[in-house]
């Protein structure tokens, strides 16, 4: 079996399509799952949802299958990042600015979008991803972790925590993103691999990143990649599509 896993485009088509590209060069794959985290911050919220939509009419549901993130459902929904309440002033004040800027790009975000975007958008949230290779057993995929898409799970997880989060959940491969850092670690029984973020990956920069995952018979080959993509063409978008907070974007795709 050969798989492709993308997720956290966060409305950056730049490195979309640069990520979509590498995938292509890679041959043949059996199935490619969306992970989440479509639209949301990016200047291009609608052009990837569409992207995500067209190559999903082209492979078929069965092929190419797309779960929604936590921030897929604060477009939906109208909710936002969950904080710890303020310890003091100072900190209350810089949590009023957080907020003020993450909302101003929310709301930006749904007016680029259509009502068929908003409920392509709806369809795909709750839901986890998982398929049988065989010889080799299940493979499952979701947002953050089984049931949660603010949770994260990481290098420094615990191991206990780790298998607490999948204690429900049959298998032997966990696939997931949402911190945008790429990994690739064993624990228990479980081969856990984030595939890091196409849009918006954490320092690194200009780099889309995805993982193509090859399993043949009981033995899984794990390949994090990253391709590169045009990092000044990717400001260059943020601040000529209307962008509320340009610099909140723009500090994440170049040092």
């Amino acid at each position: 079996m050969r798989l492709a896993v993308i997720s956290d485009i966060h409305g950056n088509k730049t490195a979309l399509d640069a990520a979509l590209k590498d995938v292509d060069a890679q041959g043949e794959v059996d199935e490619i799952w969306c992970l989440g985290d479509l639209a949301a911050f990016g200047p291009h919220p609608a052009t990837c949802i569409r992207r995500i939509q067209d190559l999903q009419a082209k492979h078929g549901e069965k092929k190419f299958k797309v779960i929604g993130g936590n921030t897929d459902r604060y477009l939906v929904t109208g909710e936002r990042f969950p904080s710890k309440p303020a310890k003091d002033a100072e900190t209350l004040e810089k949590m009023r600015r957080n907020w003020r800027v993450i909302d101003d790009i929310l709301v930006w975000n749904v007016e680029q979008l259509s009502f068929e975007d908003y409920q392509f958008l709806a369809s795909i949230l709750g839901k986890e991803l998982s398929t049988k290779a065989e010889g080799f057993g299940w493979v499952i995929g979701y947002h953050a972790v089984p049931g949660n898409d603010e949770a994260f799970l990481t290098a420094e997880t615990p191991e206990e925590q780790v298998l607490d989060y999948l204690l429900d959940r049959e298998g032997r491969l966990a696939i997931g993103g949402h911190t945008h850092v790429q990994m690739n670690r064993t624990v228990g029984n479980w081969r856990i691999v984030n595939a890091g973020s196409v849009g918006l990956a954490h320092r690194a920069y200009g780099q889309a990143q995805w993982a193509f995952i090859t399993i043949e018979g009981d033995k899984v080959e794990v390949d994090l990649r990253s391709a590169a993509f045009d990092i000044n063409a990717a400001v260059a978008e943020v601040i000529t599509s209307g962008h509320p907070a340009p610099e909140f974007v723009i500090r994440q795709l170049r040092p």
